[in-house]
């Protein structure tokens, strides 16, 4: 290989590791002696320290970490701080369904009704803080029970739990129907 080809890979590997790599690990992945290795990351460093590079490769107690230089964190800083779009798949967009309609509820209470595991979906509705923990049941292992947040009225534009949309037995019938038949066709896969 040539030395724009051990720089492009050491690159990579610093890149996609996030935390520093000791250098006897990138030497190992690219195949080369550890003086071999270490010139090349020098190299790669020096393109670094252009004024046109964002980024930087130091050197951490015989390891190497790439990072944003100190004169990018204003830009992280802003960018961090920008509010972040939450996208709300089916299956988080179901649980959250059950969550305001059945609080306060469990995650075993959740679970029962969809039929599988919404560990997953109850983390995410948590970090986007549309529901919480509002206490736990009084029953053994004091299970956590999660309730809709101000930030839920906020986003779907209602004043209380009170003034979501209530279901007609015969659409709740038809909801079922459509569960039990999709059931159906997974088992029969």
């Amino acid at each position: 290989m040539r030395i724009e080809e051990y720089e492009a890979a050491a690159e990579a590997i610093l890149f996609a590791m996030g935390d520093s790599v000791e250098l006897s690990k990138i030497a190992n992945a690219l195949e080369l002696s550890e003086k071999e290795t270490e010139s090349i990351l020098r190299n790669l460093s020096d393109r670094y320290k252009s004024d046109a590079s964002g980024l930087q490769i130091i050197e951490l107690d015989g390891a190497y970490q790439m990072c944003t230089k100190v004169s990018q964190y204003e830009y992280l800083i802003r960018i961090a701080k920008q509010p972040k779009k939450h996208v709300l798949t089916d299956v988080v967009l179901e649980t959250l369904s059950i969550v305001a309609y059945k609080q306060p509820v469990t995650r075993a209470e959740i679970e029962k009704i969809r039929g599988v595991s919404c560990e997953h979906a109850v983390n995410r509705l948590v970090e986007y803080g549309l529901i919480h923990e509002i206490g736990r049941l009084d029953a053994p292992g004091r299970p956590i029970l999660f309730g809709t947040t101000e930030e839920f009225l906020r986003c779907f534009g209602v004043q209380s739990v009170d003034d979501l949309p209530s279901l007609d037995p015969e659409q709740v019938e038809e909801m079922k129907q459509e569960a039990q038949e999709e059931v159906q066709l997974k088992l029969n896969l």
